[in-house]
């Protein structure tokens, strides 16, 4: 591992500051999961490493009538036992205790995961399937933007030298609304999805119809990808068999796979129909207060 600098500031202006006058050649540290492996191989090499884990605005974890507000530094293991997050924001719980095993989790966080950029992310298909919208600080002010629209390629994003992403925040959910993340992975060879779908949806009052949706997919892409099509053969119908079915041939048109040693494009494009019928199904059974049959990574 090469030499670097590193400091860890206690302010958010203060990172902001460090990040910019490094003009790229500095990397922000939050759980490190990925960053110091990188470093590690030689796949990044920066000047300077700057730890954000005391600063207070990333540590945000706050839900109320108004919504979630979710530091980037927040760790999963506090995200997968937030009893709110558990109850109005499942998707994000599901993803959090899959992500690598307890000691990763004690470490990494929600909005590192995302700011890795990885397609195959387990967590930012729920991100994005709940609505989430990126708080980013920069030198001369904060902007926002939807979680859908931060990532750009593999290993890609918005965030430009100088800018951190400080929180993501979700809408309060409606009544009878329930959201789920699956993937399938092959577990003999590599912890990391094939493909992964989270799914967020609304009912009405009878909890028949569905009166709102949002689905995303992972591992199917450059990046993760919303599912507006999708989502829109459900709304404002009974969740039938034939309904669902419209929506996973939906999700699978918007699906561009790549072959490689996880499973062939065919393959995935089979299990992005499989999944978008399971998670539908799980979330909207969530959605009028029922259990899931489900296993964690499952």
């Amino acid at each position: 591992m090469r030499d670097f600098d590193y400091e860890a500031p206690l302010q958010l202006a203060a990172a902001v500051d460090l990040l910019a006058r490094h003009s790229g050649a500095a990397r922000p540290l939050a759980g490190g999961t990925d960053l110091i492996d990188h470093v590690r191989t030689g796949r990044l090499s920066p000047d300077l490493i700057v730890d954000i884990k005391k600063i207070a605005e990333l540590n945000v974890l706050a839900a109320d009538a108004t919504g979630l507000r979710l530091g980037a530094a927040v760790t999963c293991t506090q995200v997968a036992a937030h009893p709110a997050i558990i109850q109005n924001y499942a998707a994000l719980a599901d993803s959090a205790q899959i992500i690598g095993g307890v000691q990763i989790q004690n470490r990494a966080s929600i909005g590192g995961n995302l700011c890795n950029s990885g397609p195959a992310a387990d967590s930012t298909p729920s991100v994005i399937a709940l609505g989430g919208r990126c708080v980013i600080a920069r030198p001369k002010g904060m902007r926002e933007l939807p979680a859908e629209e931060f990532c750009t390629g593999p290993g890609k994003n918005v965030l430009a030298p100088g800018e951190l992403l400080v929180e993501i925040r979700f809408p309060a959910p409606p009544a009878h609304s329930g959201s789920h993340y699956r993937r399938f992975i092959p577990r003999n060879e590599m912890d990391i999805a094939v493909v992964g779908v989270a799914a967020a949806i609304t009912l009405d009052s009878q909890k028949q119809k569905v009166t709102a949706a949002r689905i995303a997919l992972g591992a199917v892409a450059p990046k993760p990808l919303l599912a507006t099509e999708a989502a829109a053969e459900l709304v404002g119908r009974p969740l039938t068999d034939d309904v669902i079915a419209q929506a996973a041939a939906a999700a699978r048109k918007i699906a561009t796979p790549i072959t490689d040693m996880r499973g062939t494009a065919e393959y995935r494009l089979h299990l992005v129909g499989v999944l978008v019928e399971r998670v539908v199904r799980a979330a909207a059974a969530r959605a009028r207060g029922e259990a899931i049959d489900y296993k964690p990574g499952h």
